[in-house]
């Protein structure tokens, strides 16, 4: 782990590293930029990912890349109706003695896939819960704490609704982001084309260690911050909240629900970081602008009226900036 001598050579460290993973991972992912730039951001803000998109979008092997560019351990679990939380979360089992071991489960990693999240119980939805807030688990009384850095990413299929069961607003909470992935562009189809029908393999380097990671994740949280840019993101989650004195017509008219307190956190700390990454020592109002949709898009439940005027939550939240 490299050491820095100062705050300052640090934050220069972690922009410097960040190009590099850029470059690392654009190797073998073509396109999708804004989904891995966030995907970056959420895990040295130590957060977790809700991703939203149709099949085939390489979603699995993007994290894979990433936790290979990384030296993390990767674990995917593929949700289905018959899934168990101890499938997740591990078990108790008889040694050849008759004495009880616990057996992990594949929760114990660094970085956690968890494929089409809604097509499982809400009684297994709620086994990430714990791990995904306390970073631990807790089996027959006892605790066991996962390993760090630990980051869950949870993909969601926007199309197939049919037995499937949507993740409730308190689950929904607990990711920092909820990212929309989206089809390649036509030339990003035609080189992505190429390079999967070919022999070749790409090798990924790993630019970063999991202390390295945790390093930076505590050096985020030190960045200083304005305080008209901390009220600025507190101001723009209460605009959100339809009823209260804040609330613009736009909240009102077309929202059921807005944003809780986590929604203001995230936008300060992902704001941070995107300040870091991007060679600034202290974020501005623009950092927050920059991550105010896939902070807020989940947080906030449209009302009967805007589904009716096919208005998007998206489109909400560029009113309220």
């Amino acid at each position: 782990m490299k050491e820095f001598k100062s705050v300052v050579e640090a934050a220069d460290g972690l922009a410097e590293a960040y190009v590099r993973l850029r470059e690392e991972i654009g190797k073998v992912i073509i396109g999708q930029e804004e989904t891995v730039h966030l995907l970056l951001i959420s895990i040295f803000c130590r957060g977790h990912c809700l991703l939203v998109g149709v099949p085939g979008l390489a979603k699995t092997l993007l994290i894979h890349t990433i936790a290979s560019a990384l030296d993390l351990k990767f674990n995917r679990i593929q949700f289905t109706p018959d899934l168990m939380p101890s499938d997740i979360l591990g078990a108790e089992t008889l040694d050849k003695e008759r004495n009880l071991h616990f057996v992990k489960g594949p929760i114990f990693g660094n970085i956690i896939l968890a494929d089409e999240i809604n097509r499982t119980p809400p009684k297994t939805q709620a086994a990430l819960l714990e791990s995904m807030q306390e970073y631990a688990v807790t089996i027959a009384g006892k605790r066991y704490a996962l390993e760090m850095p630990f980051f869950v990413l949870a993909t969601q299929n926007p199309i197939e609704q049919e037995g499937t069961y949507p993740l409730p607003e308190a689950q929904l909470d607990r990711f920092m982001f909820n990212i929309f992935l989206d089809y390649p562009s036509y030339d990003n189809e035609i080189t992505i084309v190429k390079t999967t029908t070919s022999d070749n393999t790409v090798q990924v380097s790993q630019i970063m260690s999991g202390e390295e990671i945790v390093q930076f994740q505590h050096l985020v949280r030190q960045v200083p911050i304005a305080d008209n840019v901390v009220e600025y993101a507190v101001n723009l989650v209460h605009k959100s909240r339809p009823g209260t004195k804040r609330a613009p017509a736009v909240a009102t008219d077309f929202l059921e629900w807005g944003a809780g307190p986590r929604a203001s956190q995230y936008l300060v700390l992902a704001a941070k970081c995107n300040a870091l990454i991007n060679g600034k020592y202290s974020p501005d109002i623009e950092d927050i602008q920059e991550i105010a949709k896939p902070t807020l898009r989940h947080r906030m439940v449209r009302n009967f009226k805007a589904e009716a005027e096919s208005l998007t939550v998206d489109k909400i939240i560029e009113e309220l900036l």
